[in-house]
This record gives structure tokens, sequence and C-alpha cells, in this order.
């Protein structure tokens, strides 16, 4: 029914097979406790350490150009989480609709100043865009709408996929972490994430027309890397919506991590219905439902990605 999904990385092909899904029922409910979603052992990752300095902050591109993949979910989420374990986050809207600004409350349609006028000139000072957030140690760049005429002003301007990194340039040594939460394409205004991000983070839906997008995301990285910004690279793969009951969700899986093998985060954002609640609540799952599975899944990845992706973890 659904035939085959080509997924590139590092430069091969490789074809995966993918059947139609089942029911829950066939499901085998009786897999060993320690073996996690990903088909491997759970690897408990501890408590970070306190830090005794901030900064310089790594910059993490939170990047799909498929929507509906909980980038924008992620990047609320992990900053909160990150903020929680003591690391100083800074969150960039480079989303034209703005639904991370809006995801923390933020009426971004009556900004004044927002990442556009931090990459149009005239520009203005990175700290007069700067928000503070309601949750302690996590700021924000918020965007609006008017940031979907910035591919095309750009377009003329000398350096323009390097206009974002000049922007976020004098607030880096703030930072112990910043998280850019990019549109779902690869324009120009991606290719500004990825050109000034030092890894990259893909948000990716436990379903079969995800895969599909990989290759494609997976070769503009190389580009970026190969053009722009050589020392970039895939700092993991968040498997997202994850439906243990059928066994299509745990067949892509499967193949995922057969394919990308460790590049795959151990975490899995499995679906609930917390997620639209917050988006509504304008806050993160993590202060508005601290103790559920969602609030503790995304404690686990920031975990992991203090511990594999950031500098002087």
């Amino acid at each position: 029914m659904f035939g085959d999904a080509v997924v590139t990385s590092a430069g091969d092909q490789y074809r995966i097979q993918v059947s139609p899904g089942h029911d829950a029922d066939e499901v085998d409910h009786h897999a060993a406790d320690e073996i996690g979603p990903t088909g491997r052992p759970y690897r408990e990752v501890p408590e970070p350490r306190p830090l005794d300095r901030h900064g310089p902050a790594t910059v993490i591109a939170v990047c799909n150009q498929k929507g509906g993949v909980g980038k924008t979910t992620s990047t609320i989420n992990l900053g909160a989480a990150l903020a929680e374990y003591g690391r100083r986050v800074l969150l960039v809207d480079l989303d034209p609709q703005g639904a991370l600004s809006a995801g923390l409350g933020v009426p971004h349609h009556e900004l004044e100043q927002t990442v556009y006028n931090l990459l149009v000139p005239p520009q203005v000072a990175t700290d007069e865009v700067l928000m503070r957030t309601r949750v302690e140690g996590l700021d924000l760049l918020p965007s609006n709408i008017d940031l979907s005429a910035a591919e095309i002003q750009l377009v003329t301007e000398v350096g323009r996929e390097q206009s974002l990194g000049r922007a976020l340039h004098p607030v880096l040594d703030r930072y112990d972490v910043v998280l850019i939460d990019c549109q779902p394409s690869l324009g120009l205004l991606t290719v500004n994430a990825l050109a000034c991000s030092d890894t990259v983070l893909i948000p990716m839906e436990c379903e079969y027309f995800s895969l599909r997008g990989l290759a494609l995301l997976t070769d503009t990285i190389n580009k970026v890397r190969d053009r722009l910004n050589p020392r970039l690279d895939l700092g993991g793969i968040l498997v997202t919506m994850f439906d243990a009951r059928t066994l299509h969700s745990r067949e892509v899986m499967a193949r995922v991590v057969e394919v990308f093998g460790e590049a795959v985060y151990d975490t899995v954002i499995s679906r609930t219905v917390r997620f639209p609640e917050t988006s509504v609540a304008g806050e993160p799952i993590t202060s508005w439902a601290p103790r559920s599975a969602g609030a503790k899944a995304y404690r686990a990845l920031a975990r992991e990605v203090i511990a594999r992706n950031l500098k002087g973890a």
C-alpha cells in the first residue's frame, strides 16, 4: 500500500520498505522493560551538572521542511527543560507564522520589533527585539507575518545567508544554547539558520511520509556544510508523535534507527492531548503539566542534548 521510501544518509541511498499500519492488538505488548521505543536498551542520562559560567552558546537549528512534525512544540519544551537544568536559553522564532511566539503567550501580531527588524535594513540592535518569557532563564526573539517579506528583501543583500548569524553574534556569550525554530521550507530563512548553527535537530513524525523528506533535508545540510558552514553537523533526529499501539509506528521507528543509527535520540515523544492544551495556555508543558509523560520526555531529551550536543556540558 505504501511502497518504498528512499532516504539518503552520508551520501548513500537506503531503500526502506514500509508496510501498512495494523491494529494495536497486533502489537507485542510484552517486550522487555529495558528496551526503549527505538529498539535499543534504555540508557539513562544522569542529571546535568550545574554550570560555573554561561556561554558561548551552542546554536541548534530545529529544522524540517515538512510541516506538522512538532518543530515548534519541541523548540518550546526543549528550551524550557534546558532552562530547568540551569542553562541560559534563547529561542529564535524564524517562522513568519509566529507559532513559537504564540506558544509562549506573546501577542506577536502587535509587536513593532521582531526578527524581521534584525535581518532587513535598517537593522535594529538585538536587545531591542529580545524579550523575557515567563520561564526563568528562557528568552525569546519573536516573529510575526512581517518576516514573510524578509526572503524577498534579502535577495539583493551581500552576505544574505549570514544575516541571522550577524544578528545573533552580539548576544551569544549570554547564553548556553540558542534554539532556532525554522519555517517548514528550505528557503533563505532556513539557510540562514543552518549557516549560523553548530548542529541541526530534526523532529520527525513517526509516519511514512516523514521518511521521504529526510533525503532532501540531509542533502541541504550537506550543501550548507560544504559551502557556508563547515562546522555544521547533524545533532540528532527526534522521533515525535510516536504511537506504540500501532505496528506502523514501530516499523517506521525501526527503519529510521537502522538508517541513522546513533543519530536518533533515545528519547521519543509520544502523542498526547497535553501538547495542544499547552499551545492554548501559552506556556511549556514542563510548567503546564509538569508531571505529565510529555514533560518527562522533554526533560529526558534535554539531558541527552546537554550530554551530546552542548559545549561545556
